[in-house]
């Protein structure tokens, strides 16, 4: 259940110009830049293989692997208009925690629009609400409180988002090479953690053509941790509680993986959503995420919702949004 009392800390009225002073890592573009050039290192190798025994009759769904980080093998869905008379964005669509990529009739939305659509698997995933079909094959094997946000703290190298991260970069390239794609016009997408990977992909690569992050995760990290009540950032807490002498040094990692400072870099469109009552991640650290993002926003904004935002109506709002500013 939400708790109102969380949202009183800045009044709504002030989260527009909500613009907390986040301070990058002296190395920050070094560490990615090193992070993505260790990725190259392995040829990207996609493969997609048509699903033939499949009940869908509007799209043709392809099995796709691709190496992420450490050359690791990370499956997605990819998902083509049979018909399509036109070539439209190419949608490149990221989970939220805990979920994987499913089956491919659980993400038709973009597809029945028209959209050939990328579903990136999540490593180590996708068990809690989604299954899931990629390992974590470099896991550092470090103690962390159950669940993903604390796996390989406090070293920054081996911190799980920074495969993770790497693999949504990975996705985006993977994109452009599969059948029917548009490499002109790829658009990074997800909610809340799927929302974060979007904003990375967007931040990290220069050829996003658009990002449509949803109530993401890991915006202003440390203020999200002590205010949210619900989902991922209480592990953060519990992990603090429990390692007193490695607090400092975990914040100091985590700002390497702050999506609130790594979207500075980002110059695409961008539409946002928030909601107000977001008991997962809260709507200051989505707002500091948003008033620094390098690149133009809209922000559509649910006053009533918890994390679950605008649900189908936000579809729609992506869907119009996109065929303005990409026709």
């Amino acid at each position: 259940m939400s708790n109102p009392e969380m949202f009183t800390e800045i009044a709504v009225e002030q989260l527009e110009n909500y613009r907390p002073k986040l301070v990058p890592p002296a190395d920050l573009h070094d560490f990615w830049a090193a992070t993505l050039a260790a990725a190259q290192e392995f040829p990207l190798n996609v493969e997609a293989k048509l699903v033939r025994d499949t009940p869908l009759r509007t799209v043709d769904v392809y099995d796709v692997t691709f190496a992420g980080f450490g050359g690791h093998p990370i499956k997605a869905w990819y998902l083509v208009p049979r018909d399509r008379v036109e070539l439209l964005p190419t949608i490149v669509e990221y989970v939220g925690y805990g979920g994987g990529r499913g089956l491919p009739h659980e993400w038709l939305y973009w597809s029945s629009a028209g959209h050939p659509h990328l579903i990136m698997d999540t490593r180590g995933q996708g068990s809690a609400w989604r299954t899931g079909d990629t390992a974590d094959l470099g896991a550092s094997g470090r103690p962390h409180v159950p669940g993903f946000l604390t796996d390989g703290l406090p070293d920054r190298d081996h911190y799980y988002y920074r495969r993770l991260f790497a693999d949504a970069v990975r996705a985006v390239e993977a994109a452009a090479q599969l059948p029917g794609a548009d490499p002109a016009r790829l658009v990074t997408t997800g909610t809340s953690q799927g929302g974060a990977l979007a904003l990375v992909a967007a931040s990290l690569r220069t050829d996003v053509a658009a990002t449509m992050p949803n109530v993401p995760f890991l915006c202003h990290i440390k203020r999200s941790t002590q205010v949210a009540t619900d989902g991922p950032f209480p592990e953060l807490v519990t992990w603090c509680h429990t390692h007193h002498r490695l607090v400092d040094q975990a914040f100091a990692t985590l700002a390497y993986f702050d999506v609130a400072i790594l979207a500075r870099d980002a110059r695409c469109p961008a539409h946002f959503g928030v909601a107000l009552r977001d008991e997962i991640c809260p709507s200051s650290g989505v707002y500091a995420c948003v008033n620094h993002y390098g690149g133009t926003k809209e922000v559509l904004v649910y006053e009533w919702n918890g994390h679950e935002g605008g649900q189908a109506h936000h579809l729609a709002a992506q869907s119009a949004w996109l065929a303005e500013i990409l026709p």
